[in-house]
């Protein structure tokens, strides 16, 4: 993420008893949207990053809406990036809200700077392995250890699972997870009035990235294969019957099917690309992403690493690529 300029913020009703709180950012992603769910408990699905001003505006928002932050009852975490989970921290100690969440997303923001740190070593040591210079990996590592301080860590009261359902804002959502973007992304599915609330599981204007992380559990090394599991996520949603989807940037969407396959033709075709870089000899993913995005690759390279180790996954899942992990880097050939 990169910082953006003239974000500003703004309070929409999107649904009945619902309102969309457009919270100003930092990142080049702009505002990010958090929803307020008039009724009992009044609920706040996310909430915005945390900085000097966020909890601030934040309030400004509610009250905007008709409500004060201390009145809220109940906090959905839709996923444990900063920019939504930042203020989980201060809204609960503020409103002594209960803060509901999947185990994923639990389990990090429980500890949020210690997971973190992990992350950042691990991504580090994913871009060195994968070709990218060490220069460059210092440098994104500096900007990364700046990251930390617009999230913050939350203790869940009420953890989630898949399928159940909760009451929130004088509706019934259900719970939904969703991983892709995210190893905890979640969805909140008011079934009754065809609403589907999304984080940054499908976003209008941007494709969401499939961000590779560290596995769990075992080896400390060991990567996630995140767009695998994120097309598996896209193709469930889109057998969903929604009217309106309300996602964690941009504007509402009102035909995610038609979005959803866009999505999936868009990877198909991406990775047809990799395939074809490779004819002529293998190349480490960081050499893959320099000859897609150019210097985006070491602007961002770890976005765009991510990006194309996901479509390497796709491919070689479909048995057209090999992945070569003898050597100090990691090299893929097409078969």
């Amino acid at each position: 993420m990169r910082p953006s300029e003239g974000s500003t913020a703004r309070v929409l009703p999107v649904a009945r008893g619902t309102y969309c709180l457009q919270v100003s950012t930092p990142f080049a992603i702009g505002n990010v949207n958090a929803y307020l769910l008039e009724g009992t408990p009044l609920t706040l699905i996310d909430g915005g990053p945390n900085r000097a001003t966020g909890l601030v505006e934040l309030e400004q928002l509610i009250e905007a809406a008709g409500h004060r932050l201390a009145e809220i009852e109940l906090l959905l975490i839709t996923h444990a990036h900063v920019d939504h989970e930042g203020l989980s921290g201060l809204i609960a100690e503020r409103s002594g809200a209960e803060v509901a969440c999947v185990d994923a997303v639990a389990d990090y923001v429980r500890a949020f700077d210690e997971n973190q740190r992990r992350d950042d070593r691990f991504a580090q040591d994913l871009m060195l392995r994968h070709g990218t210079e060490t220069h460059v990996v210092d440098a994104l590592g500096s900007v990364a250890s700046v990251l930390v301080g617009f999230g913050s860590s939350v203790s869940a009261t009420r953890r989630l699972a898949d399928g159940e359902l909760i009451e929130a804002g004088d509706r019934t959502l259900r719970i939904l997870h969703r991983p892709g973007h995210s190893r905890g992304d979640t969805l909140f599915h008011d079934e009754n009035a065809g609403v589907l609330f999304v984080g940054d599981h499908l976003l209008g204007e941007v494709s969401s990235n499939a961000l590779v992380t560290r596995a769990t559990e075992g080896d400390e090394h060991a990567r996630t294969r995140p767009l695998l599991d994120y097309r598996r996520s896209l193709i469930a949603t889109s057998e969903l019957d929604v009217d309106v989807v309300l996602g964690g940037h941009g504007e509402t969407i009102n035909d995610h099917r038609t979005l959803i396959e866009k999505r999936l033709d868009a990877q198909r075709r991406k990775a047809e690309r990799l395939h074809g870089l490779l004819a002529d000899g293998p190349l480490s993913a960081h050499g893959l992403a320099a000859a897609l995005y150019g210097n985006v690759a070491f602007s961002q390279a770890f976005l765009t690493l991510s990006e194309v180790l996901g479509h390497l996954d796709l491919l070689i899942e479909q048995g057209v690529v090999v992945e070569d992990d003898n050597g100090p880097v990691i090299n893929f050939y097409a078969v």
